[in-house]
């Protein structure tokens, strides 16, 4: 089994959007080699002539820096119920969207492709009839789009449990729940990305809230790990520097041991920095120095 230290695009979104620029910041100032791409860095709706120009420009400098795009993923600007709308038009158009995205992933040389499973509307969650309706739906149009992938080449889909129940997977129960659910008759099989500040607040269960409980459940099903620092409230994406590391519950050993005494069939365990910082100074204009801290942090504690 082996780690392999790795970066999420979300801090580059609307900051670092040359393609040049943020493939340099990974593989230059933080020397990585395993990037997950977010389509809030090449949105699927864009005109095909656009999408291909960024692919053909991705590809170049990923080679250029040296690193890999093990992963695809939705991210902040498609944080949205996507395969689980009420509108079945609009479920269709995700399901389009989702297939030009299956494209990308290949041409990017993927692994795999993965999102939030999709998030239900506030009275779709409300009632268990339609809830119930919605999450075959959900399921059902998954299950269209591995079969795509398969054809395409993919070899797994991802999916993120999340923190409320209208984002699905809110609890380790939920999560199990749905897991194999979504893998029932499936053309491609589903793991996790496991973000390790998700997680129910109110649950009565305080395992739903622990990174490590999370871990010793799924860290056989989770090629993926997101991480961010994490306190008790699970307030943000906060990165791994003294000041967060000094109150935060995220540490790199006790992860690392945990995935390596609860896993025994994933071969490598991407363990992927999702930071995300907000428009405000003098955070903005320490975004470089802030993420190679928390890089340097995971470096000292861990062997790739």
């Amino acid at each position: 089994m082996s780690f392999r230290l790795g970066i999420n695009t979300g801090f580059a979104v609307n900051r670092f959007m040359e393609t040049e620029v943020w493939s340099r910041i990974i593989g230059e100032d933080l020397g990585l080699g395993y990037v997950q791409l977010t389509a809030d860095m090449l949105n699927m709706d864009l005109p095909a002539n656009i999408i291909s120009k960024y692919v053909k420009e991705i590809n170049f400098y990923k080679n250029k820096y040296k690193f890999d795009i093990i992963s695809t993923f939705t991210g902040a600007f498609t944080r949205v119920n996507h395969l689980a709308h009420p509108d079945l038009e609009i479920q269709k158009h995700w399901i389009s969207w989702f297939k030009k995205f299956v494209d990308v992933s290949c041409d990017l040389n993927t692994l795999s492709l993965g999102s939030h499973f999709g998030i239900f509307t506030d009275s779709d969650n409300r009632s268990s009839t339609k809830r119930a309706e919605r999450r075959k739906q959900n399921i059902e149009n998954w299950h269209i789009i591995a079969e795509y992938a398969k054809t395409k080449g993919l070899s797994y889909l991802t999916w993120e449990p999340m923190s409320i129940s209208r984002e699905q997977g809110e609890t380790i129960a939920e999560t199990k729940l749905l897991q194999a659910d979504v893998n029932k008759d499936s053309p491609l099989p589903f793991y996790l990305c496991l973000d390790v500040d998700h997680g129910d607040v109110t649950s009565p269960n305080p395992d739903d809230t622990d990174a490590y409980s999370w871990l010793k459940s799924f860290a056989d099903e989770s090629p993926l790990i997101h991480l961010k620092q994490s306190s008790k409230n699970k307030s943000g994406h906060w990165p791994f520097t003294q000041e967060y590391n000094n109150c935060g519950k995220i540490i790199p050993q006790k992860i690392v041991n945990t995935i390596g005494q609860n896993s025994k069939n994933i071969k490598d365990h991407y363990l992927l920095l999702e930071l995300s910082f907000r428009e405000r100074e003098p955070i903005d204009s320490n975004v470089i120095a802030t993420l190679k801290e928390s890089v340097g942090f995971w470096r000292e504690q861990i062997k790739e």
